[in-house]
């Protein structure tokens, strides 16, 4: 099992709780840490502001990318990330409301990995936050595996 974190990029106090939960329900042990739009992940991904002394030699083992945020959308921080030598190979998963095509092709031109539309049952939602995680946490060999 891949022990890193996993960085939720969620501004929905409601998403990320129930994110959490579905995590949690899935018996997925990573820890989460939660930035509220992309700057705060950038923050994280680099050890500064409110992420300072953060240990950055450990990655995130997946990001789950809201796109519609504050500050900095989802697009923008994908962008961010796939320039940055540090970080451009990390696994991230659009997890958004949006269904718009235009979102999830400029999504996967960015570098996405995967693209999931939230669903708005919370059972749905559930199943879906498992699949993923077993799947990105269990089964799939990330670039940093084995940290």
């Amino acid at each position: 099992m891949n022990d890193g974190p996993i960085l939720l990029v969620e501004d929905n106090p409601d998403d990320v709780i129930l994110t959490k939960r579905a995590l949690k329900d899935a018996n997925i042990a990573n820890d989460v840490i939660v930035a509220r739009d992309g700057v705060e992940a950038l923050e994280c991904l680099r050890g500064e502001g409110a992420h300072e002394g953060r240990d950055t030699s450990i990655m995130p083992e997946v990001i789950l990318l809201d796109l519609k945020m504050p500050r900095m959308g989802g697009l923008e921080l994908l962008k961010m990330i796939r320039s940055d030598e540090s970080t451009k190979l990390l696994p991230v998963v659009i997890l958004t409301s949006s269904k718009e095509e235009r979102d999830v092709i400029e999504s996967y031109n960015l570098g996405a990995n995967s693209y999931i539309q939230k669903p708005v049952d919370f059972d749905q939602f559930a199943v879906a936050v498992k699949q993923l995680g077993l799947y990105w946490l269990l089964v799939n060999i990330g670039p940093f595996g084995g940290q």
